[in-house]
């Protein structure tokens, strides 16, 4: 844009290109000086600019991106939110029942995470479940009153069923969920021999499948539940073994993030038939568990696409209590408390993953121009007449030409008749003629099928200090999307279509995938990188990503901060608490590699070395140094930039 051309992009319509408003549900916000916001209450409460979070964080404590920044405030909130939309339900509804939700601790079982839960869940009752005996040990120690509730489901051996009646007998509300019809056995035998009596829950197995990428979590091929054959059969088995009052609760599970209400619907209905018929056969029972399945709107297009859900976090509460409530009515059965397992609506938006572009891949290099005069190549000049395109031809004729030339400069230059130098011509003007039919097809408003995935090839990539492995899991191996901006120049108008690639030795290493209103983008438009970092925001990342992160080429988990808002402070919040980053000798150690032992490896081949005199003694103090102080780094890029300085506030 030349000079005297001023723009009228605003951050207004950065916040828009970016969907914010959608996706962020009054949370996420772009301020005026371009900076992108938090506001942890909602739209109408305070808001903090992450970049001034990042600054403070790297000159107080010393840690950069990439860094995980968790908004305590909007995490309590979330908690909230959830009571609430099902106490207000329940009060509409006229319900009789109450309602005790849990956190599911696979969902993030970070220390810091739980406790803030339980903390803002307090006044609620609000509760745990757990699905294995790590989380089980977790849970039995966090829920410290009388009546705390925990539900239990997963695999049980004998040895997680003593835990939990150890629980019951320090007066909590443990319920073992049989998922398995062995366990019933199990579960009779433990009781006996600790003289403990259990509470006991039915995990049915519907025939509702559900939807979305966790689909086969429900269905006859369902991995976990009973069938209606061994609900009866585990029925008789505990009145024989007169623990048929231990029966409290019934459960059912869908998946994580169902899109579409009406699975939602269909599936309470008919758990909710269940809990009647059991309740007929003689069984007091006094919980329904409705399981997870309360999604997150990844991309705000508030449809039933897989990354989206066509309801709200009131109309789900409403749509549960009401469909629970009319089949109880119809079956003249009390209506049972609620117990939801919601655990990604709870946590997912309070997590952003900061990460800084360090670097970027472009399709069309910079060339100097060919000089005037002489005969050009035949190909050079074929290529340089449809770039021209003098003679007005069509977009698809255009590519066809153009790729037809490339492919040619391909095959002369492998059978040896075409020099490096004209090769790289020949593909730079090649990508020349597409960026050229890409914009004229934008212009235009239609783009031919054929050529809809030309922006994507066009795109540059940038290289993004992170590993998705580590820190976006999901995306690699489900194809999750989640909500991607930069932090600041929200003003300035992004012109660069790019991708993201990450710094493994991975080419899974990327993200080529972007929410959109209507559909997926391929590639995001972004700034241009200068000498200032370049950091960019992945949202709603608070579920599994933190906790299912693997090591693939050791890098590690990365720094972490947790903010909340603070009205005494300058910019609005504080910094409670910083967790540093994993170092590479803490990764080692991982793989059954000790820094003690591979320093000492090192020396020796240095003083070997030495000995040699391939290097100088005082050489060899300098490399084994060098090498020491490599395992104490992180094991990130350390990119050489000065401390970012804290936006000016308007």
């Amino acid at each position: 844009m030349p000079a005297s051309q001023k723009s009228d992009w605003s951050a207004q319509k950065s916040a828009e290109y970016y969907g914010l408003p959608r996706w962020g549900q009054g949370h996420f916000t772009a301020d005026d000086t371009g900076c992108l916001c938090v506001r942890p209450l909602g739209e109408d409460g305070p808001s903090i600019r992450l970049a001034d979070v990042l600054a403070e964080a790297e000159a107080e404590y010393g840690l950069r991106p990439p860094l995980t920044i968790r908004v305590q405030d909007l995490l309590r909130r979330r908690v909230e939110m959830l009571n609430e939309a099902f106490h207000r339900a329940i009060e509409e509804e006229g319900y009789a029942g109450h309602y005790r939700g849990v956190f599911p601790i696979k969902v993030n079982q970070l220390r810091e995470v739980v406790e803030e839960i339980l903390d803002a869940g307090r006044d609620y009752d609000f509760g745990l479940e757990a699905g294995s005996k790590p989380e089980l040990l977790i849970a039995l120690s966090q829920l410290d009153r009388k009546g705390d509730i925990l539900v239990c489901n997963g695999y049980k051996d004998e040895a997680y069923i003593r835990a939990a009646l150890l629980g019951i007998r320090l007066g909590r509300e443990v319920i073992l969920v049989i998922e398995q019809f062995s366990e019933v056995d199990a579960i009779i035998k433990v009781s006996r021999e600790m003289g403990v009596e259990p509470k006991i829950g039915f995990r049915v197995k519907l025939s509702i499948a559900g939807e979305g990428k966790w689909a086969t979590s429900s269905g006859d091929n369902a991995k976990f539940g009973l069938t209606s054959t061994e609900i009866v059969a585990a029925a008789k088995k505990l009145k024989r073994a007169k623990l048929g009052q231990c029966v409290k609760l019934v459960h059912f599970h869908i998946g994580s993030q169902v899109p579409n209400i009406l699975t939602i619907k269909k599936a309470v209905r008919e758990a909710a038939r269940f809990y009647c018929e059991i309740r007929k056969m003689g069984f007091n029972l006094k919980y329904l568990d409705v399981g997870g399945g309360l999604g997150i709107d990844y991309d705000g297009s508030r449809t039933n696409f897989e990354s989206s859900m066509n309801y709200s976090m009131p109309e789900y509460a409403r749509d549960v209590v009401f469909n629970i409530k009319s089949v109880c009515e119809q079956a003249d059965v009390p209506v049972p408390d609620i117990i939801s397992e919601s655990g990604r609506a709870l946590v997912a938006p309070h997590s952003v993953l900061v990460v800084e572009a360090v670097d970027r891949i472009v399709k069309i290099p910079e060339v100097e121009k060919a000089k005037s005069g002489g005969k050009k190549q035949p190909l050079l000049a074929d290529l340089q007449y449809i770039l021209d395109n003098k003679d007005g031809h069509g977009a698809l004729e255009r590519f066809h030409d153009a790729q037809q030339k490339k492919d040619e400069a391909a095959n002369l230059f492998s059978l040896g008749y075409l020099d490096l130098p004209t090769r790289a011509k020949a593909d730079t003007m090649y990508w020349q003629i597409c960026a050229d039919i890409y914009a004229k097809l934008k212009q235009d408003g239609y783009i031919p099928e054929e050529l809809e995935n030309l922006g994507a090839l066009l795109a540059e990539q940038y290289v993004c200090n992170f590993s998705v492995f580590q820190s976006l899991l999901d995306h690699w191996a489900l194809d999750q999307l989640f909500p991607i901006a930069p932090l600041q120049r929200l003003n300035e108008e992004p012109t660069i279509e790019a991708t993201l690639v990450d710094i493994t030795c991975d080419s899974d290493g990327k993200v080529s995938e972007f929410v959109d209103l209507e559909d997926v983008r391929h590639s995001l438009r972004l700034h241009p990188l200068g000498k200032k970092p370049y950091y960019l925001g992945f949202f709603l990342v608070g579920a599994y990503q933190d906790i299912m992160g693997d090591l693939h080429n050791l890098f590690g988990r990365v720094n972490e901060i947790h903010v909340f808002l603070e009205d005494d402070e300058e910019d609005g919040f504080y910094i409670e608490e910083t967790i540093k980053g994993f170092s590479t000798d803490e990764v080692l150690d991982f793989i059954q590699y000790k820094g003690a032992d591979l320093t000492r490896a090192m020396k020796k081949q240095i003083d070997t070395a030495t000995r040699a005199d391939v290097v100088k003694p005082r050489e060899g103090v300098r490399l084994l140094q060098l090498y020491t102080d490599m395992l104490k780094q992180k094991t990130y890029l350390s990119p050489a930039s000065k401390p970012a300085k804290k936006a000016a506030k308007k």
